[in-house]
């Protein structure tokens, strides 16, 4: 017993050391997103944006499934082909970045959210309800944000902390000690709180109204469009306060 006591702790603790804390964990899921696409103190540009997005097939994910159903409901009124042909649009999102031995997070996260929005619009019978899993992700998004501000720790500088290199000790750069630095990313923060809000405020009467077509439009247009604007602002933002480290660190 004791030898095989022995022989498994130097096998524990290899294993554990091989495990990524939660930070590292975080800093990955950080940089999977689209704002971790966008590296503080780089200058902006438009192909740096689109691979923020996912590029054009992401961009082609997250569009047409909705012009889909937009499309089809216009010209036939009827719920089920409206709901489903986006769905069959995913599935063929996903086979095809199967073939291509591609990632299929984002295909899979799509198409899961499609499928939900469909079911639901199915047992209610009623086309607004493909929208409440929209209307529901905003609030959550909305609220979240309003805590980080509550909280003095701006989401978007969360996100701006694990994305910047560490120090030359290996420390972490504080952001919070710097009073521009966090007015910059607090007012960050403030936009896309905007941004959720707004949606909300638009898209909540169109659906108590059971205006579907209207609020069809108006969630592609409110959606990457207006997501890819803000996330340029945001980049510009970030840029204003850490650019000058960006700079010295690319010399």
């Amino acid at each position: 017993m004791p030898d095989h006591d022995d022989t498994s702790r130097p096998e524990t603790a290899a294993s554990d050391d091989a495990m990524p804390s939660f930070s590292d964990q975080f800093r990955a899921a950080v940089q999977n997103t689209g704002l971790g696409k966008v590296a503080p103190g780089e200058a902006p540009s438009g192909h740096a944006l689109v691979a923020a997005i996912g590029g054009v097939r992401g961009l082609a994910e997250s569009v047409l499934p909705g012009l889909a159903f937009l499309v089809v409901y216009a010209i036939t009124k009827e719920l089920v082909p409206s709901v489903l042909i986006p769905v069959a649009i995913g599935v063929v999102f996903v086979v095809l970045r199967l073939l291509q031995r591609q990632s299929l997070v984002m295909s899979l996260a799509g198409i899961l959210g499609v499928a939900i929005s469909a079911g639901l619009a199915l047992i209610t019978g009623r086309a607004e309800s493909n929208f409440i899993p929209g209307i529901v992700i905003n609030a959550v998004w909305l609220v979240g944000l309003l805590v980080t501000l509550a909280i003095r720790q701006p989401l978007i500088g969360l996100i701006v902390g694990f994305l910047l290199p560490p120090n030359e000790d290996g420390s972490h750069q504080d952001w919070r000690a710097d009073p521009a630095k966090r007015r910059v990313l607090t007012v960050a923060t403030w936009l896309w709180v905007g941004l959720f809000a707004i949606r909300l405020l638009i898209e909540v009467p169109l659906y108590l109204t059971a205006q579907v077509e209207l609020l069809a439009g108006i969630k592609l247009i409110t959606g990457v469009p207006l997501y890819a604007a803000l996330l340029w602002v945001t980049w510009l933002l970030v840029r204003t306060v850490f650019k000058r480290e960006g700079d010295a660190a690319a010399v």
